[in-house]
């Protein structure tokens, strides 16, 4: 007994708490201990701290929520420069919120990314969306890291965008485009202003194109995973290619700002220009005319028809859809009026 106290003495516990210790371990452990010696039982005691032990500092092993946020950028280092961007302003707009930076990334918890999350992006939908799929990437990193055992952003709800209708430009709209863009100053859009409307490429995937992904003479444009949104390529038909029987034909560089001139120039203001609409007249007019739903898909690069549905399909009278092409008849042969 002296010598059990004189063990206890280097440690704040007395001998009862000890044995009361000893006695719940061996409770927690059950059937394993039945029938087991002395020497067995401390041998199996031992195992047990030394377990314990070992969970307990991997439990206990992470880094704090800003260094996991820029381990997280650092991992993608490979992705697009603009993607590369983006995710730096979203990792940003996360540390900017008081109290997180320090945070251990272990003891994040739903509740915690939640209010986080609306602190950084609770100002818009769309951001919002955003921000959590940032987040959800920073606890996926760190759960492969071993910082977190589990990913806490999982069960934060994903808000529902409420889809506004977009109008697909008129016939008038896309003509003052095509004006704009025979005037010396913007005839380097040309190329550009046609992939746009007639090819249904995104603003973004024309201005990664290079020419040799043009190939006139197969009637068609390749979108390479490079250059595609979501990373996969496709082929589009290069429909009313005789206008594009020019040698001078390029993506010029500085595409942007080139892009943002031509839209003023043909008299639309800031304001007025909705992203992305030169794609929704180009899936309007397509399936008003080609009335192929599979097909305009697979041009468009989606996974599915659903969101054609829902979203892109505002459609013309065939009369508009006949100029837009400029096809000139209908199926039966007889000419249109105008």
């Amino acid at each position: 007994m002296k010598t059990a106290e004189k063990i206890m003495e280097a440690l704040p516990l007395g001998g009862r708490d000890a044995a009361r210790l000893v006695l719940e371990v061996c409770e927690e452990l059950g059937e394993r201990v039945a029938g087991l010696d002395g020497r067995s039982l401390i041998c199996l005691l031992r195992r047990v701290i030394r377990l314990g032990v070992e969970e307990l500092e991997r439990q206990e092993h992470t880094v704090s929520f800003e260094t996991a946020v820029w381990a997280s950028v650092e991992a993608r280092a490979e992705r697009r420069p603009t993607t590369r961007r983006d995710l730096r302003h979203y990792a940003r707009r996360l540390l900017r919120v008081e109290g997180v930076a320090s945070r251990p990334l272990r003891a994040m918890n739903t509740g915690e990314c939640r209010k986080l999350l609306q602190a950084a992006f609770g100002g818009s939908v769309s951001s919002f969306r955003k921000g959590r799929a940032m987040l959800h990437s920073v606890f996926a990193y760190g759960m492969r890291q071993e910082w977190c055992a589990e990913n806490p952003v999982a069960r934060v709800e994903v808000p529902r965008v409420q889809e506004r209708e977009i109008v697909p430009l008129r016939r008038e709209e896309v003509e003052r485009l095509e004006a704009a863009v025979q005037q010396p100053e913007h005839r380097a859009m040309r190329l550009s202003l046609h992939l746009l409307l007639y090819c249904g490429l995104r603003p973004q995937e024309v201005a990664r194109l290079q020419m040799q992904d043009v190939q006139t003479e197969r009637g068609c444009v390749v979108v390479p995973g490079r250059c595609s949104k979501t990373g996969g390529g496709r082929v589009v038909p290069l429909r009313k290619s005789a206008a594009l029987c020019d040698g001078r034909l390029r993506i010029p560089r500085n595409w942007e700002e080139r892009w943002r001139r031509l839209r003023r120039a043909a008299g639309f203001a800031p304001g007025q220009w909705v992203p992305d609409v030169c794609r929704h007249t180009f899936a309007s007019y397509h399936a008003a005319w080609f009335k192929d739903l599979g097909a305009l898909q697979l041009e468009m690069g989606h996974r599915s028809a659903d969101l054609l549905r829902s979203r892109y399909l505002n459609l013309p009278r065939v009369e508009e859809a006949l100029r837009f092409w400029g096809v000139g008849k209908y199926p039966g042969g007889r000419r249109i009026r105008g």
